[in-house]
């Protein structure tokens, strides 16, 4: 068994609620870096655009034209 479905396999174990967490506790890290690294937050609007077009590709492409 890969990696891949042994991670899968436990992920579909997760109902709503946990994904929910998962999804708070990335939220609160990435707060805490900002926090503890006040560098990144000096940034321009328009790399935090970048970024965020680049995090959303794959999972927009996924659930609209798969």
């Amino acid at each position: 068994m890969s990696f891949t479905d042994w991670m899968n396999s436990k992920v579909g174990k997760l109902d709503w609620l946990d994904i929910g967490c998962v999804k708070l506790a990335v939220f609160a890290f990435a707060l805490l870096i900002a926090k503890l690294w006040p560098g990144i937050l000096n940034l321009s609007e328009y790399w935090y655009a970048i970024i965020f077009v680049l995090a959303v590709i794959r999972p927009l492409y996924r659930a609209y034209f798969k």
